[in-house]
């Protein structure tokens, strides 16, 4: 078999659901391309040096690893891959690299907008209009409120910008703690987060999904929250137990929640989280902009042409941690 050293155009697997990814034509300029859903994916491995996974979240690569003998470098059109990683993808030498940062900017500002909402009611307003009713309210402002995000990656880094322009001041939760960050005030142990959380009026969480931060957010965090504030969730859904946080809401444990995110994803009809008045509920879409595929297109253009060169791939992840390493 020819090796990727002997050649001048790497053989690139692109695997697709439905529609082909953007920038299709710039792909083919550097690579021999061959275009695949997953029932195909065996056969298109098959003296592949990279796998473009656009369809993100398919488990297709586990499901035909015995013909992935020739792969050099995985690229996913997503930025958590927790749920994509495998015992033996770990353990092999390939290249991981994800779609970390791009959608980074939107999702800070779906987080910002989800603050904006709470704190000035708007949801209350809304229902008002609706019933024609004219009723003046007094509402929150946002200088002097405190948030602590949890995850302090890219898009932890523009949340905390964002916040702190509008006057909220804005500390981390990481895997350690330490001070002298950029970005946040200062930067806790996520171990830590049911003794430090009271401090703070907004909990964004924004933390990639792994073994340490799944169900992060358990009932001892919540109940120690201040009763008057806020969750707000553009992570993933399981790092939050649902049922705690559902008694937290009903209760008045907390003041109200924002979830992009839930677990289980879609919520199922009939939960309690749909009908209360105090909880905002989007379907997974915060860093989805009229342009993000476009953007994820080029992200990968712009590492293939690494990839070609010989240069350093932007993104890789350590797979032993589930995400990129600062």
């Amino acid at each position: 078999m020819t090796t990727a050293a002997e050649r001048t155009r790497p053989i690139v697997a692109v695997l697709y659901r439905e529609a082909l990814p953007p920038r299709l034509a710039e792909i083919e300029e550097l690579s021999d391309v061959r275009l695949t859903t997953a029932d195909g994916l065996a056969k298109a491995l098959d003296g592949a040096d990279v796998l473009y996974q656009w369809h993100s979240f398919s488990p297709a690569l586990r499901e035909n690893w015995d013909a992935a003998a020739s792969l050099r470098w995985v690229h996913v059109s997503a930025a958590g891959v927790s749920q994509l990683l495998f015992d033996e993808l770990i353990r092999s030498d390939i290249a991981y690299t994800n779609s970390r940062g791009v959608l980074s900017r939107a999702i800070a500002e779906f987080a910002l907008g989800f603050v904006l909402d709470m704190a000035k009611d708007a949801q209350t307003s809304f229902r008002l209009q609706q019933q024609h009713r004219w009723r003046h309210r007094t509402t929150r402002k946002l200088q002097g409120q405190s948030a602590l995000v949890v995850g302090t990656g890219s898009i932890g880094r523009e949340i905390a910008r964002l916040f702190e322009a509008v006057g909220i001041e804005v500390s981390g939760a990481g895997r350690s703690s330490r001070s002298g960050d950029g970005d946040f005030r200062q930067i806790h142990s996520s171990r830590d987060l049911a003794s430090v959380v009271r401090d703070y009026d907004y909990l964004v969480l924004a933390a990639p999904l792994t073994p340490e931060t799944r169900g992060l957010v358990s009932a001892q965090v919540l109940a120690s929250m201040k009763p008057t504030a806020s969750l707000i969730n553009v992570g993933r859904g399981e790092l939050v137990d649902t049922d705690a946080l559902t008694g937290a809401l009903a209760s008045a444990g907390i003041a109200g929640a924002a979830l992009d995110v839930v677990h289980p994803e879609p919520l199922p009809e009939g939960h309690a989280l749909w009908g209360m008045d105090n909880v905002i509920i989007t379907p997974h879409m915060s860093g989805d902009t009229d342009d993000y595929l476009d953007d994820l297109g080029q992200l990968f253009v712009d590492n293939l042409r690494r990839y070609c060169n010989g240069a350093p791939l932007q993104n890789v992840v350590d797979k032993a941690l589930g995400f990129v390493s600062a």
